[in-house]
């Protein structure tokens, strides 16, 4: 196996240099070289700025094309033949309008010094208040917060409590549903459920009877015993 790689590396290094030392091979390297070096030594020429002739065109006729019709086209004629462009220098100035677009640009993204301390100051005000009005905020939850867990344990311990009262309230029912119907009663069966309607009734009965006459007490009010007779 070793020997066959070797055979294999031997001839494929022969055919590499076979190609190399090929009149094909020698021509296209010096064609290469040819085309770097004309490449490298090309040195064109300038182009000749025409300032006895230069090209103005002719805002009046329509074959112009709009865009060498504009203020801008002209400040570039201006500026590249001077004079001889014939562009009138009080028409390169901005107009009123564009000078104010330029200024209020300017105000904007490079306003004075001044006003830039002075946006520096508001906007370093404005985030001391804000920190203030957050600190305010977190010491007033801060002075809730023993009210609150207060409240949230009462609230748990109530919770606690109805259950536990509901469950003994369940567990008395069913105690007085199979003594009464001798069997344990399924809590869902119609029967149990006509027997906690008929106890509710009852002591919804109960509590009114009780408020009637608590309140026919209080109208009637305390009994004044008899004066001893002297």
């Amino acid at each position: 196996m070793a020997a066959s790689m070797l055979c294999r590396r031997t001839a494929a290094l022969c055919r590499t240099l076979n190609a190399i030392s090929s009149p094909k091979a020698v021509l296209s390297a010096n064609s290469r070289c040819g085309f770097l070096l004309q490449t490298a030594s090309y040195n064109p020429k300038p182009l000749k700025l025409n300032l006895r002739d230069p090209y103005i065109p002719d805002k009046d006729s329509e074959k112009t094309p709009e865009w060498q019709k504009t203020a801008r086209y002209d400040r570039k004629l201006f500026g590249r033949y001077g004079s001889a462009s014939g562009i009138d220098t009080a028409s390169l100035w901005p107009t009123p309008e564009e000078l104010d677009k330029i200024t209020a640009e300017e105000n904007e993204w490079h306003p004075p010094l001044e006003v830039m301390l002075k946006n520096v100051k508001a906007k370093e005000k404005q985030e001391t208040a804000r920190r203030l009005a957050r600190e305010k905020l977190i010491a007033a939850n801060m002075a809730k917060m023993p009210k609150m867990i207060a409240d949230w344990r009462k609230g748990k311990h109530e919770t606690k409590q109805k259950l536990k009262e509901e469950k003994a309230r369940r567990e008395k029912l069913l105690a007085e549903a199979r003594e009464r119907f001798g069997v344990t009663v399924d809590p869902r069966s119609h029967r149990f459920l006509e027997m906690v309607a008929e106890i509710e009734k009852e002591e919804k009965k109960k509590r009114k009877l009780l408020k009637r006459r608590l309140r026919e007490e209080q109208v009637a009010g305390p009994v004044t015993p008899p004066a001893a007779s002297s």
